[in-house]
């Protein structure tokens, strides 16, 4: 996969895939560590947007890898992983996520193992709510 973003239809309703999803990655031994909803953020300044929430996640294992190493924390900046759901004009729900693995392939060693390793996982997270073709 060469491309930074990617997004997927869901072949759930907005709500059923923000809830399936984070059912999903606590079953796989991830942490959901917040769920922003950005449409509600925009309502409160005034804006109207579709429904969005970004569901923020992380692994430990993973996340001690990067963080436990003083030449590594610089890259702290990448975590944690996010993945968002939204609902497009044309009523469908959709779920996208950035490749960090992409970035990390120019920093090689343990920064590519992990984000590789955390791509991987999202891909996994995604394919259990991505409609089918």
């Amino acid at each position: 996969m060469d491309s930074i973003f990617f997004e997927s239809k869901s072949r759930y309703g907005f709500d059923e895939t923000v809830s399936r999803l984070s059912e999903v990655v606590q079953e796989n031994g991830w942490k959901v560590i917040q769920i922003l909803d950005l449409q509600e953020t925009m309502r409160k300044n005034g804006k109207e947007v579709l429904p969005v929430k970004v569901v923020e996640l992380c692994k430990p294992d993973y996340a001690y890898r990067l963080l436990c190493d003083d030449d590594l924390r610089i890259y702290a900046n990448m975590m944690p992983c996010r993945i968002s759901v939204y609902r497009k004009s044309d009523g469908q729900t959709y779920v996208s996520r950035m490749n960090p693995a992409m970035f990390a392939s120019q920093i090689g060693g343990v920064m590519l193992e992990v984000m590789s390793g955390a791509f991987k996982d999202a891909e996994g997270f995604i394919t259990q709510v991505a409609a089918k073709d």
